[in-house]
């Protein structure tokens, strides 16, 4: 059974990302491989984003009921 592809972390995705418009800035890339990479980079673009979102949800909210402080986690609302 072939293995579900894991999902890079962020900075690995960073890292890749950079790695490709640095290439890019090279101008050394075919049409084709241009377009490739441009593809690839919006692929990690979209996965940083999904991994930052994550992260978001995960932020506790300090609020204050009765003169006390207390954490309650960040639920971002589903659209």
């Amino acid at each position: 059974m072939p293995r579900k592809k894991q999902p890079l972390d962020f900075e690995q995705s960073l890292a890749s990302l950079e790695s490709i418009v640095s290439r890019m800035e090279q101008g050394d890339l075919s049409l084709e491989e241009s377009l490739a990479a441009f593809e690839e980079g919006i692929k990690l673009t979209r996965e940083c984003q999904s991994i930052l979102d994550n992260a978001e949800q995960k932020v506790q909210v300090l609020s204050v009921e009765n003169n006390q402080l207390k954490t309650e986690p960040f639920i971002l609302e589903q659209e």
